[in-house]
């Protein structure tokens, strides 16, 4: 088409091809595929943040593309499947992508970091390739075949650029007459760039060193630009639209697609554009490089991933200073010039404060006081795990024992020093005692000592064995916010940073000979270390790293080998082997709540009897004797439980659960009762979660706490809503009275005093405990004030409770209130608390002989016992059975579940439907002859069935689907068909997937619902004689009906807020809107036959 013909004639990477291009663009919230000559268009990728830069690699079938939002960049297959991050870490706005084709590397942008970076095509061995005199990078192009990259910065001093593509002969070759200069493509045919200026709104071109500029043509607000034979093709944020025209003149403007979401970025999707002429210059063995191999316009070089050290020609090694940017860990080589941090790829770090290194199996280690946890990974960023997460307030120091591998830390919350093995087990407190906000914390291995900052009301630096011997206080004096801590092995001294003082100081082990190094220069230093001659250190004001010579070391020794005391049989000690100062040199120790025996080498268990209390985001708990701790956790939505040890942990109800304030285990009856204030229910389940029912649903207002007296047959629960109140009923629901209602603000705990026959209960608007008899009478006023009660228990004659002004644990006489006194201080974010005394008998189940006689749940009552049945299942008349699943219900989908509502019950409680591996289901329809569940999922675009119990899953169209917004099944002739919204297209196949046909694929734009009547063999249908279609309109919020021909329409309902699906129950209910039981999307079964 002239071109190719005209300029390439011997050119060998020009060649004609006889494949259609097909415009590859971003669109942000997905990427798409337009022919640039028939504007049809199809959806590659959805579901998408903000997808701003793309580019793809021909040969590999793989498509890249950037997330300005996310802050990744993702890849995944042509096809839009195997989607999958290539970079997570370290980025702040990648504007700008491009793809080494020849050498299989990655390049992009970042305004926000002003960095050009390279990496492999998976993400490894990454690289700050340039950032000198960068301001604001946007659009990159490579040039591999003369190893050339191409980029515009339109910073204060807008420019376009090019460099080889190791970052070497960088140029300038247009700097004027720019202002936001956007786009940025090459004709390798004409060599030439083409770009684009949103500002000048123009599309300009020059040679490939800037020569012979040109202004092609004018427009509103041209974005991104790429180049096919003869043609320019660009998107115009103004319009929202893609164009073409004629490169050479400007001519022959044609809009290509118009009335899209946000185009942004957009490539030619065509071998031409990326040739393979072009010689690969690293040859088949990465030209001998051990990480990264980079071409440049003669040959190539071999370069390091940041933080590597170059230590000849082909070879890198690491050795790097890391530090904690809260929300990610980065490290800094030691041996680079440009100084420049690399981000260790990490996953979920939300609020780093404390790291430490240890060199023996390369692993960091690094607290997080958002999450409360202290983690680990190797440098690279793999095997990443939590070592600690619970009982952690504020963990702010962190200490690695590299000859014992033991892993020491502060809490400045728990007002703690703790110890345990590197993977985190056998944790024990080693001090708890006039700790008043332990900071940074250091060890010495060499001399058995540990040192830590305290910066509380009297600021001091002290120090004990790692053992917690010989504890004494070395610095006392002129200390305001003693933070960082470092040891310097070869001087034998210690460093201290503090922020009040603004200064780092030096000393002797023991606190003697005491100098300033830096005084009074300093804003806020942190976190201090010391790496051979230089000393390190972190600045909260500046946000910065400094260092500074240490003034006494010239060339500092290695880490001294240390003899190891506790290598040898770990010492004689069963459990923990501790580092001690000479002469003892070592000492065995337990975990927490376990006795060292009288040989000063064995652990044994502890007592029978203890009180549990659950804090941060753990709501409510319930141990008992079954040996198991029950909690409801109200981030995470589930009902969980483990060995009273920690092992054994799993969830029992994951589903359904919205904020479950109360919960209560009937050890005897072996169920779970637990209030919901977001569903304002009361539910009960076997202790595994089975046989879920609601047990209350109407007049409940916040329900709280809740609490068992098994062998009187009832429920007591807390109700504090706009009537506060305390209630109670029979185990089974029914018999429900209330017993106090007056004079009451947020009765928070509950407990039953079967001893004494009483109720007690705390409140924290009245700040009262109070206690009355079974029946709410004989109220009285135990303990007044209390500051914010929240969880109460009972044990003996006394009564426990957790206060959250306080943050404390307090007890008194049960009977009286008297003889208060504090159990534990200094316990923030306490929440429940239960007694378990592990010597109580349990009492008679009344349930236990044959389960009641009952076929599913046995509860009891005051006078005998009653059977029920799962949620939405009806009791059978003899009283005693249920059913499997109810007569009729809804089945609906909420994208990553299929839930259930029976519509044999009143209560419209939405149950689990246990469909395994459910990723975004769309639309579903029920096939009732063979009692299976169709679906689509358009995340893994395919079509698939399974039973209702969740077995029998299998796949049954798994190729050629891109959005498959509609599905419905033909029962009569067992076909089922489907609309795809990115291929445009309706499609049947038989149930099984075969004999598969496309009805129709012209005039069709993003096809969504669908709907059969097999006795009319049309696509729409209604169950009533009337013969009438529904349908529900999102846009005009309202829902309309018609005949089968479209005649007669007319408005139902109106407004109704963003309906998305619908079906039709058996008269006289003729729809359910999205609104009444927020249905997502659905479909009505009636068992047996629809």
């Amino acid at each position: 088409r002239g071109s190719v013909q005209t300029e390439c004639n011997s050119c060998s990477i020009c060649c004609k091809l006889s494949t259609k291009p097909v415009l590859l663009f971003a669109n942000r919230i997905d990427i798409r595929q337009v022919l640039p000559h028939r504007s049809e268009y199809t959806l590659l990728l959805n579901n998408l943040e903000n997808a701003i830069a793309l580019d793809f690699h021909h040969n590999l079938e793989l498509v890249f593309w950037s997330d300005v939002t996310l802050d990744r960049i993702m890849k995944a297959n042509l096809n839009g499947s195997n989607v999958e991050e290539v970079v997570s870490t370290g980025l702040e706005s990648p504007g700008g992508l491009a793809i080494d084709w020849i050498h299989d590397k990655l390049y992009w942008t970042d305004s926000g970091t002003s960095r050009i970076e390279v990496a492999n095509l998976d993400g490894t061995h990454r690289k700050v390739l340039l950032w000198q005199h960068m301001e604001k990078p946007r659009a990159i192009a490579l040039h591999p075949i003369e190893g050339k990259i191409y980029w515009t910065d339109w910073g204060n001093t807008p420019r376009i650029e090019y460099a080889n593509m190791d970052g070497s002969n960088r140029r300038v070759i247009a700097d004027t007459h720019l202002f936001w200069p956007n786009g940025l493509t090459i004709d390798y045919a004409s060599r030439r760039i083409y770009w684009v200026d949103a500002k000048h709104h123009v599309i300009e071109r020059a040679d490939l060193d800037g020569r012979n500029r040109k202004a092609v043509i004018s427009l509103p607000h041209p974005f991104a630009i790429t180049v096919f034979e003869d043609s320019l093709y660009w998107t115009d944020w103004h319009t929202k639209s893609i164009n073409s025209a004629n490169k050479f003149t400007g001519k022959n403007l044609e809009i290509i697609r118009n009335k899209l979401h946000f185009p942004m970025d957009i490539h030619t999707l065509h071998p031409q554009r990326q040739p393979a002429g072009g010689r690969n210059r690293c040859g088949a063995d990465n030209g001998g490089c051990s990480h990264l191999c980079l071409p440049n316009n003669k040959s190539y070089t071999c370069a390091c991933p940041t933080g590597f050290r170059k230590v000849d020609h082909f070879n890198c090694l690491d050795k790097f200073l890391l530090f904690a940017r809260r929300t990610d860990i980065r490290r800094i080589s030691f041996d680079t010039e440009d100084m420049s941090d690399d981000v260790i790829p990490l996953a979920d770090v939300r609020n780093s404060v404390a790291l430490d290194w240890d060199a023996k199996y390369s692993y960091i280690y690094w607290t997080d006081v958002t999450t409360d946890s202290i983690n680990r990974a190797l440098w690279n960023g793999t095997r990443q795990e939590v070592v600690v997460d619970t009982s952690l307030e504020s963990p702010a120091g962190l200490a690695i024992d590299w000859v014992t591998s033991k892993l020491y830390w502060t809490d400045a919350g728990t007002d703690r020093i703790e110890v345990s093995n590197a993977d985190g087990s056998m944790r024990t407190v080693l001090i708890w005692e006039n700790l008043d906000r332990p900071r940074d914390i250091v060890v010495d291995p060499v001399g058995g000592f540990m040192y830590w900052t305290d910066w509380g009301a009297n600021p001091k630096i002290e120090r004990a064995g790692m053992d917690a011997s010989s504890r004494i206080v070395i610095i006392s004096s002129n200390l305001t916010w003693p933070n960082g801590l470092a040891i310097d092995y070869e001087t034998k001294r210690l460093y201290w940073a503090d922020a009040g003082m603004k200064t780092i100081e030096f000393g002797n082990f023991d606190g003697s000979d005491r100098q300033v190094l830096i005084g009074s220069q300093l804003s806020h230093p942190f976190g201090l270390t010391v790496h051979e001659d230089k000393l390190y250190w972190t600045d909260w004001q500046s946000k910065s790293i400094q260092s500074a010579d240490n003034l006494f070391c010239v060339i500092c020794a290695p880490v001294p080998i240390v003899h190891n005391p506790c290598a040898a049989d770990n010492g004689g000690c069963s459990h923990l082997c501790l580092l001690a100062p000479a002469p003892k040199a070592f000492s065995c120790g337990c975990p927490t709540g376990v006795n060292l025996q009288m040989d000063g080498k064995t652990c044994t268990p502890g007592r029978e009897k203890n009180t549990l209390a659950r804090r941060c985001r753990y709501i409510k708990f319930e141990c008992r004797f079954v040996g198991k701790v029950y909690w409801s956790d109200s981030t995470l939505k589930k009902i969980s439980r483990a060995n009273i040890n920690g092992t054994g942990h799993e969830d029992i109800i994951s589903k359904g659960l919205m904020t479950t304030d109360g919960l209560a285990v009937d050890a005897v009856g072996r169920k779970i009762y637990w209030t919901d204030t977001g569903t304002n229910r009361i539910e009960v389940a076997n202790l595994d979660g089975t046989m879920r029912k609601v047990l209350i649903w109407q007049n409940l207002d916040s329900p709280r706490a809740i609490a068992l007296y098994h062998e009187m047959g009832y429920i007591y629960w807390t109700d504090w809503g706009e009537q506060a109140k305390l209630e109670r009923s029979a185990m089974d629901g029914s018999d429900r009275a209330v017993l106090i209602s007056n004079n009451l603000g947020w009765p928070n705990g509950l407990a039953v005093d079967m001893a004494g026959s009483q109720l007690l209960w705390a409140d924290a608007h009245t700040e009262r405990i109070e206690a009355s008899d079974l029946n709410g009478l004989n109220r009285r006023t135990l303990v007044t004030p209390v500051q914010h009660p929240y969880g109460l228990t009972l044990m003996g004659s006394y009564i426990y409770w957790t206060d959250w002004q306080s943050r404390s644990i307090q007890r008194a006489d049960k009977n009286t209130g008297a003889n208060t006194i504090t159990i534990r201080s200094n316990l923030p974010g306490l929440m429940d608390i239960q007694a378990v005394d592990r010597e109580r008998p349990l009492g008679f189940n009344k349930c236990s002989r044959r389960n009641g006689g009952c076929t599913h749940l046995c509860l009891p009552r005051p006078n005998g016992t009653s059977c029920a049945c799962p949620t939405g299942i009806l009791l059978k008349r003899d009283g005693r059975s249920c059913d499997d699943s109810p007569d009729m219900y809804l089945l609906f989908s909420n994208r990553v579940s299929v839930r259930r509502i029976s519509l044999d019950t009143d209560d419209f409680t939405d149950v689990h439907v246990p469909v395994p591996e459910l990723h975004n289901v769309i639309s579903l329809d029920y096939d009732s002859v063979d009692g299976k569940l169709y679906y689509t999922d358009v995340t893994l675009d395919v079509i698939r069935r399974a039973n209702l119990d969740g077995s029998g899953m299998e796949t049954v169209i798994s190729q050629g689907l891109k959005t498959t917004d509609g599905l419905a099944v033909d029962w009569v002739s067992r076909n089922m068909y489907w609309t795809d919204t990115g291929r445009n297209t309706i499609e049947v196949a038989r149930l099984d997937g075969a004999c598969r046909k496309v009805l129709v694929n012209n005039t069709l734009d993003e096809p969504r619902a669908i709907a059969v009547f097999p006795s009319k063999g049309n696509c729409h249908g209604d169950w009533d004689a009337s013969c009438r279609i529904f349908w529900v309109d999102a846009h005009l919020d309202r829902i309309e009906s018609s005949d089968l021909n479209g005649k007669l329409r007319q408005v139902l309902v109106s407004p109704v807020s963003h309906p998305f699906a619908l079906t039709q129950v058996p008269p006289p209910h003729p729809w359910l809107s999205m609104t009444r039981l927020t249905l997502p999307l659905g479909c009505l079964i009636h068992s047996p036959a629809l």
